[in-house]
């Protein structure tokens, strides 16, 4: 009986250090940083924008470039704008007693397509995260005690993610704004979302599900 034939080795689907050129390599590197790409995700954007479509690389450069100097966070809700205000807070049709609070900007563009809330937003940019290192102090928390104290706000809606970390954040943010506001209804969304998922990628139904079905948080 003849040996069986050694299997071949598969090719490794990511390129070879000696098949990338230094400053490919780092390029790779630098978008391996960003959220949401890994490995193969930033070789295959280095790869698009250096070697197969270079004619759009430019663009997207001095798009950044420009965006850089234009948008940041609205002054009273976090949320981007490229002015003091942005456009949900800017609009003087908004329901100013219901506030929704969100992890992320995403979220807060999640929810308004839904058009389950007609309120305004508070942008945390982040949640509890001991192990990440991630505190009260690395969150967008200072504003919000602020619009407590001064807005005409009757009830806030914590719009966070169905998980451990989500759920260590709603606590903290309950007990805060009740020290602020002892009379402040506080109601979380539930309804519709699966354990251990976010809003972003939540479709709009089960989003306008989640808002009407909230519940009084501590009850």
């Amino acid at each position: 009986m003849n040996p069986p034939c050694p299997k071949r080795r598969q090719a490794s689907p990511f390129l070879g250090s000696k098949n990338v050129t230094p400053h490919f390599e780092k390029v790779r590197q630098l978008l391996r940083q960003l959220p949401g790409l890994g490995h193969r995700s930033a070789e295959r954007l280095a790869l698009f924008l250096l070697v197969e479509k270079p004619e759009k690389l430019q663009p997207i450069i001095e798009a950044l470039e420009q965006a850089s100097k234009v948008v940041h966070r609205c002054a009273r809700c976090g949320s981007l704008t490229e002015t003091d205000l942005c456009e949900v807070c800017a609009d003087v049709k908004r329901e100013s007693h219901s506030l929704c609070i969100v992890e992320q900007v995403p979220d807060l563009m999640a929810i308004e397509r839904s058009q389950a809330h007609r309120g305004t937003y508070h942008v945390l940019h982040g949640r509890l995260s001991p192990i990440n290192g991630v505190g009260p102090d690395n969150l967008n928390l200072n504003s919000l005690e602020k619009r407590l104290q001064t807005e005409p706000i009757t009830e806030v809606v914590l719009a966070l993610g169905n998980d451990i970390e989500a759920e260590a954040t709603c606590h903290y943010l309950h007990e805060l704004i009740l020290g602020i506001q002892p009379k402040m209804k506080v109601s979380r969304i539930g309804f519709g979302l699966p354990s251990g998922s976010g809003l972003t990628f939540a479709d709009v139904a089960t989003l306008r599900s989640a808002l009407e079905g909230r519940r009084n948080v501590g009850t």
